[in-house]
């Protein structure tokens, strides 16, 4: 059984390493990257408790703590109302049309998906986790994993066409 001070150092020694895709995963996900690096951090004091369990094989546990940690903060904040002097600006139609960046389309796009759908999106394609392990790591079934990644590639499709005729 290790000790609290090898626990410790390999909990320490993982978020050095891991650090960066972490971040990645987690802005993917919030698509802000103060909210991404807030993420994060509630993500890791979560695990911190269950290390000496996962430390192992840590990153889908993590994963999954990212990706429930995410959804929980949406439907916590997405009722409350921002109020700002001036409504937010908009991109020109003119520079739009004159070769917006794919990323950028892509980026605005993922943010008009629902939690779930954007989930499933960030860990199938951007993390590379099959269909089982993504339903693992969001506690549904394959079957829900298959169709919400349907939708929501439909969805950006739709969302991207209309991003850069806007």
């Amino acid at each position: 059984m290790p000790g609290a001070d090898d626990l410790q150092a390999s909990f320490e020694a993982y978020v050095v390493a891991r650090r960066g895709a972490l971040l990645r995963t987690a802005y993917l996900l919030t698509g802000d990257a103060h909210a991404a690096e807030d993420l994060v951090q509630t993500a890791l004091l979560k695990v911190v408790g269950t290390w000496g369990r996962i430390a192992d094989h840590p990153d889908p546990y993590v994963r999954r703590v990212l990706a429930r940690e995410s959804v929980n903060r949406w439907r916590r904040r997405r009722w409350r109302e921002v109020a700002t002097e001036e409504p937010p600006e908009r991109v020109a139609a003119d520079r739009a049309q004159d070769g917006v960046d794919d990323r950028m389309v892509l980026r605005q796009a993922l943010d008009r998906l629902a939690p779930r759908q954007r989930a499933v999106i960030v860990l199938r394609y951007y993390e590379d986790l099959t269909e089982a392990q993504t339903a693992e790591v969001l506690g549904i079934s394959v079957g829900t994993v298959k169709s919400q990644a349907r939708d929501a590639l439909a969805r950006l499709r739709l969302e991207a066409v209309d991003t850069v005729r806007a």
